[in-house]
């Protein structure tokens, strides 16, 4: 009875190593896969705003390094939207409207005050609207998508230079539109991200008024 016993403990053992083999197979292909879709998650933002800033997706304007001058007569109206985060106690003021022609270059101002007791790091998403002229507005210079830190009670104007392509003209579902509205909204970057900066930027919290 011993000895069967034994075989039978013999024969199981290669049974039980490949079971355990599996198993460790199966933990580290399971925490592979939570590490990716993780990476793939903090990726997903950036990889969007690129593709949205190529193709001038959802409003998007593009991205330039300078204007080619007005080519017409022709012209569109630019008005200009400013919110803030409900968790963001900021005055932010858009400029008033302005009309360009074509391939015009433009600047405008947006402000923003601190209007809390705290130091506060914000930071802005833009679009343009109708969606089809996305494509066609070109910023040379903004603000969005930068940490932005104002102390209590400071104002700060943030600059954008921008200019609509004169190929706007010859598109058949954009040709039409003569008034373009371009949105920021500034969030509240947190504590944390406060925190950070600050200990990066150790002079940014007694910045003069």
């Amino acid at each position: 009875m011993m000895d069967s016993e034994m075989t039978r403990r013999a024969s199981s053992a290669p049974i039980r190593s490949m079971l355990r083999r599996r198993n460790t197979i199966v933990v580290v292909v399971s925490a592979g896969v939570i590490v990716g879709m993780v990476a793939l998650t903090y990726a997903a933002v950036p990889l969007y705003r690129l593709f949205c800033q190529v193709t001038g997706l959802a409003g998007t304007p593009q991205i330039a390094t300078a204007a080619p001058g007005a080519t017409s007569a022709a012209s569109v109206t630019v008005r200009f939207d400013a919110n803030v985060a409900s968790n963001l106690p900021w005055r932010f003021t858009p400029p008033d409207p302005v009309k360009v022609r074509l391939g015009e270059e433009q600047q405008v101002a947006f402000t923003a005050t601190n209007v809390a007791t705290e130091p506060i790091l914000g930071t802005a998403t833009f679009n343009v609207t109708p969606f089809e002229v996305g494509k066609y507005f070109n910023k040379i210079q903004c603000f969005c998508f930068t940490k932005q830190l104002l102390i209590p009670g400071e104002r700060k104007e943030f600059s954008v230079l921008f200019f609509v392509d004169p190929s706007v003209a010859q598109d058949p579902d954009a040709k039409t539109i003569d008034t373009i509205t371009l949105s920021y909204t500034f969030y509240n970057k947190g504590r944390a991200a406060l925190e950070d900066y600050l200990r990066a930027h150790p002079l940014a919290a007694h910045a003069p008024q």
